[in-house]
């Protein structure tokens, strides 16, 4: 390992969503640091004007225990040894070869932002909706629509993961009882004209293979008139399913959760002038147009437990009467100028996190973390556990190669590109003005509100900058 104690080690991140922040935050207290052997100097960069990535524009904004994540994000960013530089665009803004004129290491942790695909005949029709793009939307990210057709009164959601419950949940509650969180006045709006009576939840296995979190579960129960319904002939087991239950505290949990919800259903069925339906065993068939290609329905096919843990189709088909679909069966991760790209994995390919040319062989100061590393599995345990590997190499490869290594020369130079860079002094700015505007609203209740974000990108630049 060669020192230069002369400079830092130049280390630029692509993304600042917490594979990115956490990956700074580890190269900044890895031991070479803490030793004196090694000093660091760290800059994020970000397409968006603000930072943390899908923890702001990709988690429910009625999930606040999840929002705090922020707060440990917002920590680490105070390390003086770390600066953001949002409205900066990776491959149009800066490039590869001038970031490795200007540092040492390149690590991306850009993440997955779209929807995985569905091939399925009548995914293309007019109220089939990726639930990444709809997750946008109501999350307040500047480089969407501000409006969503909220015009159905019967819902198909697809998929058994956190994202599939987070956006059921969101569609099915009342707009007034969405007020305490920090969404938009536009997203209110919407959401105050939507019609809905019933949504519909499906998810291709059986309970015991759910792949949401017990806490996902629970924040179902917790919304003001909206009625959870569950069918009991999807709640019999296989003895592999049993074996989960037993040997899963997780899953038996969950299962406690909807077994409770079951018998409560038998003693007081429901009154509410909303519906959440939870289906298992179903995979989509196809989406059903009608004369002017919108959707009318989704035809399921019911699926049986094998006995090994998996399932096989019965043949049997369904048909439920919907008039949108959102599909929720799981974020892709998109290609990126000037590096390698598996199409089918939607990854940077990589070893370990060191990125990988045409003959497989790593690149010198090129590095991957998150998402766009391994794929979208996992949650922040897993982020962290992943940013160690990569980290833990960058440290073994690095040396000091950058010609011009010295911070205050990429401010000139996206100074002289145009390019109206924020920081995190301007987030702090941007955040105060946020939560300003929240004490100015109210909730249904009548209660200040903690937040309401600012959408569009070109106003959270200026007020980011001062302008």
């Amino acid at each position: 390992m060669t020192q230069a104690p002369d400079r830092p080690l130049r280390v630029a991140v692509i993304g600042s969503g917490p594979a990115g922040v956490y990956a700074s935050d580890l190269l900044s207290k890895s031991d070479a640091v803490a030793d004196g052997d090694l000093e660091v100097s760290i800059d994020i960069f970000d397409r968006y004007p603000a930072p943390f990535g899908l923890i702001r524009y990709g988690v429910a904004p009625d999930h606040p225990r999840i929002k705090g994540i922020i707060t440990s994000l917002h920590k680490i960013m105070e390390n003086p040894a770390i600066r953001f530089f949002g409205n900066v665009e990776y491959g149009t803004d800066i490039t590869l070869a001038e970031l490795q004129e200007r540092y040492d290491a390149v690590i991306f942790a850009t993440g997955a932002y779209y929807d995985a695909s569905l091939h399925i005949p009548g995914v293309d029709l007019d109220g089939s909706y990726g639930a990444a793009d709809f997750v946008a939307w109501y999350d307040g990210h500047p480089d969407v629509s501000r409006e969503w057709p909220l015009e159905a009164r019967e819902i198909a959601v697809l998929g058994n993961g956190n994202v599939a419950l987070d956006v059921a949940r969101v569609l099915s509650k009342h707009a007034d009882d969405l007020l305490v969180t920090e969404i938009p006045d536009n997203v209110y709006e919407g959401f105050k004209k939507s019609p809905v009576t019933d949504v519909h939840i499906f998810g291709r296995r059986g309970p015991a293979q759910m792949k949401f979190t017990p806490l996902e579960l629970r924040e179902l129960a917790k919304s003001r008139d909206v009625d959870i319904v569950l069918y009991d002939e999807d709640f019999e087991f296989d003895e592999a399913s049993r074996a989960a239950i037993e040997s899963n505290n997780q899953i038996k949990a969950m299962i406690k959760t909807l077994d409770k919800w079951r018998e409560e259903q038998k003693e007081n069925p429901g009154t509410a002038s909303r519906r959440l339906h939870l289906h298992f065993l179903q995979s989509p068939a196809e989406i059903v147009g009608d004369e002017n290609g919108k959707v009318r329905a989704i035809r399921m096919e019911r699926n049986e437990l094998d006995g090994a843990g998996g399932i096989r189709p019965t043949g049997e088909t369904i048909e439920y009467s919907v008039q949108a679909v959102y599909r929720a069966i799981g974020y892709f991760g998109s290609e990126l100028p000037e590096v390698g790209y598996d199409k089918l994995r939607g990854v940077i390919p990589n070893q370990e996190g060191r990125v990988l040319d045409d003959t497989e062989s790593p690149i010198p100061g090129l590095y991957a973390t998150g998402w766009i590393k391994r794929g979208p599995v996992g949650l922040i345990g897993s982020t962290k556990s992943d940013a160690l590997e990569t980290i833990t190499h960058l440290i073994e490869d690095h040396s000091f190669s950058a010609s011009d290594a010295e911070p205050e020369h990429v401010n000139e130079f996206l100074d002289a590109k145009g390019v109206r860079f924020t920081t995190w002094d301007g987030w702090h700015t941007l955040d105060e003005h946020e939560r300003s505007l929240g004490e100015a609203a109210t909730d249904a209740a009548g209660q200040p509100r903690k937040r309401v974000k600012v959408v569009p990108r070109e106003d959270m630049v200026n007020i980011s900058r001062g302008e």
